[in-house]
């Protein structure tokens, strides 16, 4: 096995340090939200915080569907046994389900010294008691802000986290907003002792998910751990994001059918209104365009892209924004099936068909967020979006745009291909970027730049471009 432990997080965890270290500075208390899609890590960030802190903290995880009466009961007995108390007998044990009442008992058992104090899944413990978010604004004000004490509220839920902390809600201003995203690929290449090709190919099947990525092998290529895992039904790599769904869509509505259609492939919203339709045809806008709102804006479970060029563009192309969960509805899913009737590898065949095609669709988001994030480093350090072009025909698709902005730019800085198939980027795929790309408005040709990123490299004697990189380049631009 890898011998997964606490890989990467340094700025996340620098920036808690600091926290920690204003309020033993300042000797009052901050409090800050934390979110992130479930198997992040968030739990394991804080966790690693409180013990690397080694100050008196309490770690209390909120059950989901639980009653006000058991989740306050269990706060206070946890907050009894927690590090936090002097003296555990302090702490009265409520049977009343009052939050303030609890938070007043935690109050009075703080140190006077710098603590911690953790409440994580806060949105369950809202959908249980209305009331809690105005107790904890009470207590925060009244209580618990006057003592050196950093509060953590972690949420999977993004929306309701957000909403935490919004102006029409009880805590407004009280807590800053941290959010907290996969592993990034140079953080994978080191938990799984992979690099190159093969650091990226297990970011893109695990997500960047460290509940993936734990039980990785040092060393094993993507396929050969999927092939490994295919026959075990209940791997993380199924759990994972099969318990994202459950989660996220406990019931069969059209959301779920659009996040279906979204998965295998359709990427307009005409293409998903007609997959995600019923027996009267495709879905009516009306319908469909809340829908795609709510898992774009609310739940960021599905991204969505623009053409970006000097001028506004049409269609928006949709994408699962989460590839382990993208590759989960692509093919994973009926590999889990097949493992549960027993037949593992004909699962495995089916990824293996794929995976290929999959692959050199699903890198391109990694890619040019890669590139956004070496913007200064490149020849345009002025670029702020990087994304890709498209006409309504699709012909030509641009797969690289650099520019000051997005989605409608004042200038385009390059534009370029991505090759991510088996091959090296030959003349002929040169020759078709130029046409392609002298189709984008705001390219002038001879001026625009241009970025060529290929999975095998170039075939001798191709070019020139501004810029070449390979799968190397993709990971090392991000921190470890």
């Amino acid at each position: 096995m890898s011998g997964f432990g606490f890989i990467g997080r340094s700025v996340e965890l620098a920036f808690l340090h600091r926290r920690l270290d204003q309020v033993t500075r300042q000797v009052h208390g901050t409090a800050l939200a934390i979110r992130g899609r479930r198997q992040v890590g968030k739990s394991r960030l804080v966790q690693e915080f409180c013990d690397e802190a080694a100050v008196p903290y309490l770690f209390f995880s909120a059950i989901k569907g639980a009653a006000p009466v058991d989740s306050v009961s269990r706060f206070c007995r946890e907050l009894a046994e927690s590090s936090l108390p002097e003296d555990p007998g302090l702490v009265s044990l409520l049977e009343s389900g009052n939050w303030f009442e609890a938070f007043k008992i935690l109050a009075s058992v703080l140190p006077a010294t710098p603590s911690i104090v953790v409440l994580d899944e806060l949105p369950w413990l809202a959908e249980q008691d209305p009331t809690f978010d105005g107790s904890l604004q009470m207590a925060w004000d009244r209580l618990l802000s006057r003592r050196p004490v950093v509060l953590l509220l972690l949420g999977s839920d993004l929306h309701m986290m957000e909403r935490l902390t919004s102006y029409d809600r009880p805590f407004y201003g009280r807590a800053d907003p941290m959010i907290l995203g996969p592993l990034n690929p140079a953080e994978t290449a080191r938990a799984t002792g992979l690099s190159g090709a093969d650091a990226i190919d297990a970011q893109l099947a695990s997500g960047g998910l460290p509940g993936i990525l734990r039980g990785w092998p040092h060393g094993m290529p993507a396929l050969d751990f999927i092939r490994q895992e295919s026959a075990q039904p209940v791997s993380p790599l199924f759990a994972v994001p099969e318990a994202t769904l459950m989660a996220e869509f406990p019931s069969p509505d059209i959301a779920h059918r659009v996040l279906e259609a979204i998965g295998s492939g359709d990427r307009t919203q005409a293409n998903i209104a007609a997959t995600a339709g019923g027996p009267g045809g495709a879905l009516v806008s009306g319908t469909l365009s809340p829908i795609l709102h709510k898992l774009t804006h609310d739940k960021r479970v599905v991204a969505m892209n623009e053409p970006l060029s000097t001028r506004p563009g049409k269609p928006a192309l949709y994408h699962v924004a989460d590839s382990n969960l993208r590759l989960y509805l692509a093919a994973l899913r009926q590999t889990q099936e097949e493992s549960r009737r027993g037949r593992p590898e004909v699962g495995f065949r089916g990824v293996e068909r794929r995976w290929s095609a999959w692959r050199g669709r699903a890198v391109e988001p990694l890619i040019r967020d890669s590139l956004a994030m070496a913007a200064d480093g490149l020849p345009w350090p002025e670029t702020t979006a990087v994304g890709g072009w498209w006409n309504r025909s699709f012909k030509p698709e641009v797969d690289l745009v650099g520019a000051d902005r997005g989605p409608v730019a004042r200038q385009v800085f390059f534009t370029g291909s991505v090759k991510w198939l088996d091959g090296e980027f030959d003349g002929h795929a040169l020759r078709a970027m130029f046409e392609a790309s002298a189709q984008v408005p705001g390219v002038v040709p001879g001026r625009t730049g241009t970025v060529v990123v290929s999975r095998s490299g170039m075939a001798a004697g191709v070019g020139p471009v501004d810029v070449h990189w390979g799968p190397e380049d993709i990971v090392g631009v991000w921190p470890v």
